[in-house]
């Protein structure tokens, strides 16, 4: 048994594994550090570093898009969880976090940008959610948020939180 298959073990609820083009199979990441599955409900990696976590619905396919484990997120640190405020959802990763609502959808936070969000209180400051991935040009990328926006600074030292009118 590997450690993706005990944490199937753990978590029935995400399904039978389902072969999407590569089998049904554990198999290794492009990445060549770790392994995942895809099952009905969901996908579970795993790596040396990180262990075994699963990621489902809009994070998982948002996580997809990015280019899962071989990007700049690399592999998860959490099961999706629920946020404290019990209307949100999100996974932390090597790289950052992702974080969805069915009001915003799934964006990734990460970098200055996050850590500044973290300090403020993530969902319970007067941002909210993100309701954008990181963007804009090199020397100043920023996330919207539903409160707001946090800019971070050119040389990537840091960043700043800016109220504005909420983004719904």
């Amino acid at each position: 048994m590997s450690a993706i298959d005990d944490k199937w073990a753990q978590i029935q609820w995400i399904g039978q594994p389902v072969d999407t083009g590569a089998g049904s199979a554990e198999g290794a990441n492009p990445d060549g550090r770790g392994r995942s599955r895809d099952y009905e409900h969901g996908s579970i990696y795993w790596s040396p570093q990180t262990g075994a976590h699963e990621i489902h619905g809009d994070i998982r396919l948002h996580y997809a898009r990015l280019g899962g484990s071989s990007h700049f997120l690399g592999y998860p640190l959490t099961d999706e969880s629920g946020c404290p405020d019990g209307v949100g959802r999100f996974n932390h990763f090597e790289g950052g976090s992702i974080y969805w609502t069915p009001q915003t959808g799934a964006h990734e936070v990460h970098g200055p940008i996050r850590q500044t969000w973290a300090d403020l209180g993530w969902e319970n400051s007067f941002l909210r959610y993100p309701v954008s991935d990181e963007m804009g040009p090199q020397e100043r990328r920023n996330n919207r948020f539903q409160g707001g926006h946090i800019v971070r600074n050119a040389d990537g030292s840091g960043a700043v939180a800016h109220e504005s009118v909420p983004f719904d």
